[in-house]
């Protein structure tokens, strides 16, 4: 991403904060894996989302109004040795010169520098709870200038979330956030129909699992999240992430798998047969689920509120059940009792982006927040019969979720998944071209 977009966006929260106000921001830390082997490092979202910056050990310090330098990082230095045996860093001077500092130093000299930078400021802008660890060193900067006050040091009396800002930005994408997400949706597309195409009876979830990261690692992306690969019994389990189990013939598999491209996610599930052809309880159920999705989507609009898809998707839904007598008794009064729930348990969607289940506010002076141009969210109705429901047996151990991600236009949305089959009669096209 250019990085004029994150100096716009540095700007933007420190009008929003005012003079005589600091923000501090921590890098993710190295997490263990085992012994002395690390996860992978992802960065914190918030973090990158104003620096572009890929390095653990790192601080942003974003101050208002201050005089040469607004924007300061702290980050581990150069290190010939270091660097060798874990990779280039870019040290102090490559963060002004690469990521536009103002000025920056050693994050060894945090503890020195940092409470300096606090005093005369009377809000700090800073989420406590996030890193327990650097909490620690933030309090610590406070409680020394507390120990100085006396001495005429001027000490912080407010301290902010800074959720509550960055967040709202962060909600709302831009035209470069939006390309982004495409790529990633169309990545994880193409990673959904390579699985549909490599499935057949008597391989193993993790098979296809292994499709859908070859296509996201090819493509220059990795997982958003953990893949569910979930077949027979095992689609009815909402975060089934086991992936260890045959496919049998007859059965359908519920896959949820989206990829991360440059830092933004997609969230993507389809519900297909194993064999390549849905059986008339299968598509019974598949049929009720699209309907709901199509009804959720059309709610997808400026103007409307962040809950009219869903209650959309429930209207639609809870007909379904009562149709296939899975439900009994008026949709109304059964939509008030919360009477679906037994077979759809969640919610038609989530905010999308850097997050899988991204920031931002869902109610607003706790009403339903309204839809607006920028927006991205999933669009997600299911249903889940597990063995023992209510209802014939053919439909036991089915499970369908059907999810595609959007972002809201000023006409309504587009569809960021658009190219992956959603009918049964285009999946059953899909997968009947093996490769």
């Amino acid at each position: 991403m250019n990085a004029k977009i994150y100096t716009q966006r540095r700007k933007q929260l420190m009008r929003m904060m005012g003079n005589n106000s600091i923000a501090i921001l921590s890098a993710a830390p190295t997490l263990i894996r085992n012994r002395d082997i690390e996860h992978s490092f992802r960065q914190d979202s918030d973090f990158f989302y104003l620096s572009g910056f890929k390095e653990t050990e790192s601080v942003i310090v974003l101050v208002p109004g201050r005089k040469g330098a607004q924007f300061i990082m702290f980050c581990r230095e150069r290190d010939k040795v270091k660097e060798t045996w874990n990779g280039y860093r870019y040290g102090p001077e490559g963060a002004i010169e690469h990521f536009g500092a103002d000025d920056a130093f050693p994050i060894e000299d945090l503890d020195e520098i940092l409470p300096g930078l606090m005093e005369h400021c009377e809000r700090v802008y800073y989420t406590i709870g996030l890193n327990t660890e650097f909490d620690k060193h933030v309090m610590d900067c406070v409680n020394s200038l507390r120990r100085g006050a006396r001495g005429g040091l001027s000490v912080p009396n407010e301290f902010v979330s800074l959720e509550h800002l960055l967040h709202d930005m962060r909600l709302f994408k831009n035209r470069e956030e939006i390309q982004l997400m495409r790529k990633a949706a169309k990545i994880s597309v193409q990673g959904h129909i390579r699985a549909m195409q490599a499935c057949q009876p008597a391989k193993y979830e993790y098979e296809l699992e292994a499709e859908l990261l070859y296509e996201f690692n090819r493509n220059g992306a990795g997982w958003a999240y953990p893949s569910i690969v979930g077949s027979g019994a095992n689609s009815c389990i909402l975060h089934y992430t086991e992936n260890n189990q045959p496919l049998h013939d007859g059965d359908m598999v519920l896959i949820d798998a989206g990829a991360e491209y440059e830092g933004y996610a997609a969230d993507i599930t389809r519900s297909f047969p194993v064999n390549g052809r849905y059986s008339e309880a299968q598509k019974e159920i598949y049929d009720v689920v699209l309907a709901a999705q199509e009804a959720a989507m059309v709610q997808v609009k400026p103007g409307n509120h962040w809950n009219d898809p869903h209650h959309a998707a429930v209207k639609v839904l809870t007909r379904g059940l009562v149709e296939l007598g899975l439900l009994k008794g008026k949709v109304p009064a059964l939509i008030k009792e919360k009477a679906y729930s037994k077979y759809y348990m969640h919610r038609t969607g989530h905010w999308l982006g850097m997050d899988v289940h991204d920031v931002g506010d869902y109610k607003v002076d706790d009403e339903w927040r309204l839809l607006e141009p920028g927006m991205a969210l999933t669009i997600e109705p299911g249903l889940y019969i597990p063995a023992g429901s209510r209802g014939a047996k053919r439909w036991w151990n089915i499970g369908v979720r059907i999810e595609d991600d959007v972002v809201v236009t000023k006409d309504g949305y587009e569809l960021l998944s658009k190219g992956l089959p959603r009918t049964t009669e285009e999946v059953e096209a899909v997968m009947s071209a093996k490769k």
